[in-house]
């Protein structure tokens, strides 16, 4: 699947078959995961509704959290590592657009980081030999849809503000009203980025 597409087209899935993936195709989805933080493989059904009822537990609530998908990958990164938290959602990310390039659902389940700071989370991870200082950054669960893909949801206008470099004009500060959002523009003369304003006027704040 063209890498574009592949981004703007992946859904999140709360609904799933029991089918289990294959092997070889989640084998194929970690990889693309494997450049940074800890990612824990779990198509156990025992220890998967373990985990779910104890991640049920911390939600406060009598459901399934995994949504009836068979496979859980956990996502955790080492603490001692500054940018953990980054480094471990950029692998949640991968995940599961790796997962839809291979025709497989999934979505971010929550939590993670309350079930690896209990003792059961942290008796996992001794048994696995996993030692250091890990949090617990989100599930990754997969499996196939038992439902419509959604569709998507309205995207927000005027997201992005601009600060330009326009070659050879004078430096310009300009504001701009759009539906609620203030966004400054400021345009930099080339090779003269002293004639900007040191700080913005108060009309440009909110």
């Amino acid at each position: 699947m063209e890498a574009i597409e592949n981004l703007v087209t992946r859904r999140s899935i709360r609904k799933f078959r029991s089918d289990m993936v294959p092997k070889e195709v989640i084998e194929k989805i970690i990889e693309a995961g494997t450049y940074a933080p800890i990612i824990i493989a779990v198509t156990n059904k025992e220890l998967r509704d373990r985990l779910s009822a104890q991640n049920a537990k911390i939600m406060g609530a009598d459901i399934d959290p995994f949504y009836n998908a068979p496979v859980v990958l956990i996502v955790l990164a080492n603490k001692a590592m500054p940018t953990y938290l980054y480094d471990g959602s950029l692998v949640m990310g991968n995940l599961m657009n790796a997962a839809h390039a291979y025709g497989i659902s999934s979505c971010w389940i929550h939590r993670a980081k309350e079930e690896f700071e209990s003792e059961e989370g942290r008796e996992l991870l001794r048994s696995l030999g996993v030692e250091g200082d890990y949090e617990g950054i989100g599930h990754c669960i997969l499996g196939y849809a038992d439902c419509e893909q959604p569709s998507a949801s309205p995207r927000k206008e005027n997201y992005a503000f601009w600060i330009e470099y326009n070659k050879g004009s004078s430096c310009v500060l300009s504001l701009t009203e759009k539906a609620g959002y203030r966004a400054v523009i400021l345009r930099y003369v080339f090779g003269s980025p002293r004639n900007c304003p040191r700080e913005l006027p108060s009309a440009c704040y909110p």
